[in-house]
């Protein structure tokens, strides 16, 4: 299928690695230009060189900072001809019990995780919509859907971005030009910090990584962990022509895991 984009132009969030390496390599194979960003200058660049890669016809612009900076968000959005794509993306803070978080740790996250996104969505969806096109997808967690118990600073900030989204998505000028803002959920997926994650359990509990990634993998109906490259590929679906209709929704993507019918 012909998604429609080539020749687009799209920035991404925390492309390095993970998720949204995931998505920007989705949207090079269908031809898109990007501006890709994270922290890491070195490994920036080396993703940059990879996507290229990918198509020759396609530019790739890597801005490395933390995209909650104000100046890196600055300078994401000029090396970006048009902003038609936004793939917000950001790492989540760090689990933990919430009777020992500070004011300063719920505000970092709220930072990170909500205002942050919000911010470039309010930079680009108007534009978008004069132009008669624009995509909006937010990578935000499957914990939106079913809250996590040590996730707390995530299920507060992300559920604060998806009411957000679900009142802006609906607005008649957006929607009415063809300007769509969906968030797509991710469940367990084999990255850095899924991986990280599994580490630190397994030392706590004196088995191995593999015994703690299986009996995880077990909870899962598909039985195993997702991977970035599919996860890209359903983004690059929701920034696709095709997908016109589909506005303020939340895609979970997590293997079944999610018991409900809704």
């Amino acid at each position: 299928m012909d998604f429609g984009i080539r020749g687009r132009w799209a920035i991404v969030c925390a492309a390095s690695q993970g998720l949204g390496k995931g998505c920007a390599i989705a949207l090079a194979k269908e031809g898109v230009n990007l501006v890709i960003n994270s922290r890491r200058e070195d490994t920036l660049d080396a993703v940059a060189a990879e996507l290229r890669e990918l198509d020759a016809t396609i530019e790739v612009r890597p801005i490395a900072g933390d995209i909650g900076d104000p100046h890196v968000q600055k300078a994401l959005l000029a090396a970006c001809p048009q902003v038609d794509i936004l793939i917000n993306n950001n790492g989540g803070p760090p689990p933990g019990d919430f009777r020992d978080w500070t004011r300063e740790d719920w505000l970092a996250a709220v930072e990170a995780n909500m205002l942050t996104p919000i911010l470039l969505i309010q930079a680009c969806v108007d534009g978008m919509a004069a132009r008669g096109f624009g995509r909006v997808v937010n990578i935000t967690s499957s914990a939106v859907k079913a809250p996590i118990d040590v996730l707390g600073l995530s299920n507060g900030a992300r559920s604060g971005l998806t009411g957000f989204v679900a009142g802006t998505a609906r607005q008649s000028s957006l929607a009415s030009r063809n300007v769509t803002l969906n968030n797509l959920l991710p469940g367990a997926f084999d990255t850095q910090r899924l991986r990280g994650g599994i580490d630190k359990a397994a030392s706590k509990s004196g088995r191995s990584h593999e015994e703690v990634a299986q009996s995880r993998m077990d909870a899962i109906p598909a039985g195993r962990f997702g991977n970035p490259e599919e996860f890209g590929q359903v983004c690059a679906f929701l920034c696709s022509q095709q997908a016109a209709y589909m506005i303020g929704q939340n895609v979970l993507l997590d293997g079944g895991a999610y018991p409900g019918t809704f």
